[in-house]
């Protein structure tokens, strides 16, 4: 038996990455080549990267020729490593989909804080909102799938995520108008866009 499981591990490992591989990929898709739009606060992104975060994580070449794999890389370490999401992969890879996906367009704290946020309104824990998502956040996640069923605490979640942001770009547009132009393409682009068939695949 042990033997069986140890054979079994470099294949739970190979899907795993290639779940994150396809994560960072749907992010790029969406996000696109090389854009400098003046209404934009970021200044100048190619496939989602900032300038400022391209410099942070080491690059210095122009934006406009940044390499595929200098942006694989950072949306990885950033994005999923760096707020705690890579250990919520293997237990429901939908929702940290969705995770990934708010993170790279607003950054970790407001997705993580609404993340805990529904775990305590869905399942009536008493996580400390804190917008860190750590071992804590992700063992009562964990409780709860068990209580309610993996795949219908995946769409609930999805569901909360997806309200707390919609609701966060029309605050955005509303307290600087100038956002407006990207409001259609936010609320079409990123908001339901994980499947929720996806959440067949979570683990309880």
């Amino acid at each position: 038996m042990a033997s069986d499981a140890a054979a079994r591990q470099p294949v739970g490992k190979a899907k795993l990455a290639a779940v994150i591989v396809a994560m960072i990929s749907g992010v790029i898709a969406i996000e696109g080549g090389y854009v400098d739009h003046s209404a934009d606060p970021g200044g100048e992104t190619n496939m989602g990267i900032t300038r400022r975060t391209a410099t942070q994580s080491g690059y210095t070449g122009p934006m406009r020729t940044l390499p595929r794999a200098v942006a694989e890389s950072i949306y990885y370490d950033r994005y999923l490593v760096q707020p705690g999401y890579a250990a919520l992969v293997p237990v429901d890879a939908a929702v940290t989909e969705e995770l990934f996906d708010t993170t790279v367009n607003m950054g970790p704290a407001r997705p993580s804080t609404w993340f805990q946020q529904s775990i305590n309104a869905l399942c009536g824990t008493q996580l400390t909102v804190d917008g860190r998502v750590g071992p804590g956040t992700i063992a009562a996640y964990r409780a709860c799938q068990a209580r309610r069923g993996a795949g219908a605490l995946c769409i609930a979640t999805l569901d909360a995520l997806d309200r707390q942001q919609s609701a966060e770009y029309v605050r955005l547009v509303r307290a600087n108008p100038k956002l407006g132009v990207f409001l259609k393409g936010w609320l079409a682009q990123r908001i339901g866009n994980v499947d929720r068939r996806k959440c067949r695949g979570a683990r309880a």
